[in-house]
């Protein structure tokens, strides 16, 4: 994986992938930097897109955080 320039955002990623999550690069858009997605391939709505430089890094770092922990919280 390609480290996201933001240090919050990268954080951010490595916490999902350290749940399980898988990290898809590139996108539809020049402004997404890539994708995330849950591991469990009955959960196909719990992606997100991760964005090269959103407005506040720190909270889409957050964002990606929340994403992650909720499904964590559908898991069980």
């Amino acid at each position: 994986m390609k480290a996201h320039p933001n240090k919050h955002i990268h954080a951010a990623i490595e916490y999902a992938i350290s749940k399980g999550w898988h990290f898809v690069a590139g996108g539809g858009s020049s402004h997404c930097f890539g994708r995330i997605r849950c591991g469990i391939s009955a959960h196909r709505e719990h992606m997100m897109s991760i964005w090269s430089t959103p407005r506040n890094p720190e909270n889409h770092a957050a964002q990606i955080i929340r994403k992650v922990d909720h499904c964590l919280i559908d898991e069980t």
